[in-house]
This record gives structure tokens, C-alpha cells and sequence, in this order.
């Protein structure tokens, strides 16, 4: 396990940025026009299975050696999805959402597809340092891929990237030269990135203490076994966090609002 929440996070950033180029254009344009060198990362986003070898627990279990908690627990019945949230009690710390897929929820022919690529991973892989950046334990075929898309977007992109961090967050309340996130948005757009408008380009609001959008993922060229395919790989998400009535800033998330947010990986939409 790491010893050191920023170098966990350091190799993360990297790792995501690899298959994200639009990333550092986000950070340019958010970041370095507005004369600001560093953006606040709100939250990073995990996926992965309910299989023991690698549940939401094995992931977490990095987090929480580091000092983090749960704080909250989701669940998205639509796509078979549960998730759990931690935060740390240094609040500049970004907050981890790590969400599994329910496999026996899904066909026989989706759950060996999935039993199969478990199946390849080191049975405690899960404990060593970089499995959270570790990718794929194993090799898909496009066809295995097309089956697995059909049923769930989010089994798909696990087949293709595994673990990584799903996307990084910017915390537009530490952005100094926007107040609201419709101009980070607007400025977004103006720059051509094409922002998931699943459920609305701004998921959430004031009345929810949380209003978030996300670029939609950039398209990278993947191996599969048998040949190469450009698919969604990761997105940049922007959140703005509003006061409860008690005064204090809500930590939460919002699964209506992540319901849609998951959606920025969508292979089918585009």
C-alpha cells in the first residue's frame, strides 16, 4: 500500500493523462489562462467489479490505509452499479467515489466474459501498490468487447481500460476567475470541447448542494486481441459545491446527478 496520499495520486494523474489528453488542454484553459497554476481536484472516480478478488472494498482498502473513511453509499439500480464514497479528514484531500458492477445481475454469457478476465488477475494483486493504476490483468476480444457494451457501458470500458482512475475533478469553488459552472461550461465549449448534456449540461443544482458537468470522453486506440478499435477511454469532470442550510459545505454526491455522469464514457452515443 502507498505510504503517501499526494505520490498515490501523483502516479494516478499521470496514468489518467496517458489515455486523457484532453486533460492537460482542460488545465491549460481552466488553469494557466486564468493565471492560476494549480486546480483543486474535488474528486477522483473508480470502477470496478463485485467479484472478491477485486470488489470496491479491495480499492477502498488503499484509500483507507491513507486515512480516508466511507461517508456514503450509492446505488444506481439502471446499471447494476453500487458505489461508496470516501473522504479524508485533511479536506484538501480530493474524495474517492469507487463504484462495482453487480456481474450476476447480467446474462450468463456477460457474467463469463467478466469471470473470465478476473479469472487472469494475481490473487492479491489487488493489495499491491499500483494496482489502482495497474490497467488491464487481461486480454479482450472485440467481440467480447461489442457483448459486454450491448449489456453495460461500464462492464465494456472495464473490459478495455480496468483500473484507473474513471476521471478526475475539478473543484470549480477553488476556481479563482469563475464563480458559477455555466462559465466554465461556456468557456469549455468555446474552446471545442463537447460536454456530456445526458440528463442536462449541468447535472444537479443549489436545491441538491451539488451541480457537476463533464467533458465527454476523449476517443483512444485500444488493443484488443484480435484488433484495434477507438473507444472511449476517460473524461474531466467539473463540480461546484453549495452550503447546507446548516452552514457548512455539503461532501456529498448525488446519485441522480452520477447516474449521468457515468454516461460520459458512452461508446453507443457517439
Amino acid at each position: 500500500m502507498h505510504t503517501n496520499i499526494d505520490t498515490l495520486f501523483a502516479n494516478l494523474w499521470q496514468d489518467y493523462l496517458a489515455i486523457t489528453p484532453s486533460a492537460q488542454k482542460v488545465h491549460q484553459l481552466l488553469g494557466e489562462t486564468a493565471g492560476q497554476s494549480e486546480l483543486v481536484n474535488d474528486h477522483v472516480a473508480f470502477r470496478t467489479f463485485n467479484i472478491d478478488k477485486i470488489n470496491l472494498d479491495k480499492l477502498a482498502a488503499h484509500f483507507i490505509a491513507l486515512g480516508y473513511e466511507e461517508k456514503g453509499q450509492y446505488n444506481f439500480e439502471q446499471k447494476k452499479l453500487i458505489a461508496k464514497h470516501f473522504e479524508h479528514a485533511d479536506t484538501t484531500k480530493p474524495k474517492v467515489f469507487i463504484s462495482e458492477l453487480i456481474v450476476e445481475a447480467f446474462s450468463e454469457s456477460v457474467q463469463a466474459i467478466i469471470q473470465k478476465m478476473v479469472t487472469n488477475i494475481e490473487p492479491n494483486a489487488a493489495a499491491q501498490d499500483d494496482f489502482l493504476y495497474s490497467g488491464t490483468h487481461w486480454q479482450v476480444s472485440s467481440e467480447d468487447y461489442d457483448t459486454l457494451l450491448e449489456a453495460s457501458e461500464y462492464a465494456a470500458w472495464m473490459a478495455a481500460w480496468g483500473f484507473r482512475a474513471n476521471h478526475f475533478t475539478v473543484s470549480v469553488n477553488h476556481l479563482q476567475h469563475f464563480q458559477v459552472l455555466a462559465d466554465v461550461n461556456q468557456q469549455l465549449k468555446e474552446a471545442g470541447f463537447v460536454l456530456n448534456t445526458s440528463g442536462g449540461e449541468i447535472k444537479g443544482g443549489p436545491e441538491v448542494h451539488l451541480a457537476q458537468s463533464s467533458t465527454m470522453a476523449d476517443h483512444i486506440e485500444v488493443q484488443f486481441s484480435d484488433t484495434k478499435k477507438q473507444i472511449p477511454s476517460c473524461f474531466y469532470e467539473f463540480a461546484q459545491r453549495y452550503k447546507m442550510p446548516d452552514g457548512n459545505m455539503y461532501q456529498g454526491f448525488v446519485a441522480a446527478s452520477a447516474d449521468k455522469i457515468f454516461e460520459s464514457t458512452n461508446a453507443k452515443t457517439m
